[in-house]
């Protein structure tokens, strides 16, 4: 048989397959077109398919996973856990630690006892403070005295000069010797009030040597040693010598920053899903408490405060979070005309 005519017949079996296969696949088209529905076409498709892959590509927002109630957004980020309410301790004054009370990892009450102090010159100053109050009240009681009797010397002086049996000088006399007592009198009523100020203040110094607790939580670092010797407060501060660290750990938050892409759906009362690094199978809801009022210049995030909703036990600050916020259709700005609206019918003009 010559080459053109077995050619010939190849490429007719060819184009019955193609045919064939064609035909296959419009009838398979064809049925998955009316199982969608008619209003789900090919352009919508593709169209879904370009936009997903956009949202992906940027992270900024995605898509709610399939089955989530209601048509929305999400916005993801990702932040730490936070103490808003942290103490760090230091001795107002100073002197030698006797003793420490507790443990880092230890739960404390506010007030509780943590470090005791000793200073010898403090419990020899209060000592002082006492006897001088009491020096100070003996004066005053002396003084009262001197100004009763220049009072009775005064009365009785007056009564005389009524009867003309006293001369006016000796009743001058009497009413100086009176002033002089009464102002002797106040002096030391004002003597008394220093004195207690300054019994006041030795006792305070000495109760100080005692550090309580400032706030309720957990003892989180602890520096302070047995036979330390310890600074006074503005001291320690300047070269940042704490006692300890007291974090208040049942009121954690998380400040995680998202995209400033995002900023426009971000609003208080937001709310979504937070999972841990340190419990990745345990998520738990959050709220936004509060959005952070400048940008990160250099990150171009914005930095948002979730409130946390039973979340698993074991949580400590500093744990890496990740978070999901649920936007609502809303506030993603898709917008649905009325029910009642209507496209302009074609070529409908305008009278001037």
């Amino acid at each position: 048989m010559p080459l053109a005519v077995l050619a010939l017949a190849a490429a007719v079996g060819a184009g019955a397959l193609v045919m064939a296969r064609a035909d296959v696949f419009w009838r398979a088209g064809i049925a998955d077109f009316w199982a969608d529905g008619p209003d789900h076409g090919t352009a919508a498709s593709s169209g879904a398919e370009a936009t997903d892959a956009a949202q992906a590509q940027t992270g900024a927002v995605a898509a709610l996973p399939r089955g989530a109630a209601g048509p929305g957004r999400e916005i993801a980020g990702s932040g730490y856990v936070v103490a808003p309410d942290i103490a760090t301790v230091f001795s107002k004054y100073e002197g030698r630690i006797v003793a420490v009370e507790v443990e880092a990892g230890d739960r404390v009450v506010a007030g509780q006892v943590l470090v005791r102090l000793d200073d010898a010159g403090a419990a020899f100053a209060l000592r002082g403070a006492g006897i001088a109050e009491r020096a100070a009240e003996l004066t005053l009681e002396a003084r009262n005295i001197a100004l009763a009797q220049a009072r009775s010397s005064l009365n009785r002086t007056e009564r005389l000069a009524g009867r003309d049996a006293m001369p006016a000088e000796a009743l001058e006399q009497a009413k100086t010797a009176f002033d002089a007592a009464a102002n002797a009198a106040e002096q030391a009523r004002q003597d008394l009030e220093r004195a207690k100020l300054d019994l006041d203040r030795a006792r305070e110094q000495v109760d100080a040597l005692t550090v309580r607790a400032p706030i309720s939580g957990t003892v989180t670092r602890l520096d302070a040693h047995a036979g330390d010797t310890v600074l006074s407060r503005e001291d320690s501060v300047r070269e940042n010598e704490s006692l300890l660290v007291i974090t208040d750990t049942a009121s954690l938050v998380i400040d995680a920053d998202v995209a400033e892409a995002n900023m426009a759906l971000v609003r208080p009362g937001l709310k979504g899903e937070a999972v841990l690094d340190g419990f990745p199978d345990r998520p738990f809801a959050v709220e936004v408490a509060k959005i952070a009022p400048v940008i990160s210049r250099e990150k171009g995030t914005v930095t948002l405060r979730l409130s946390l909703v039973s979340p698993p036990p074991g949580m400590r600050p500093a744990m890496a979070a990740r978070i999901r916020l649920e936007v609502g259709e809303e506030a993603v700005g898709v917008h649905h005309p009325p029910s009642s609206f209507e496209a302009p019918a074609a070529g409908l003009g305008t009278s001037g």
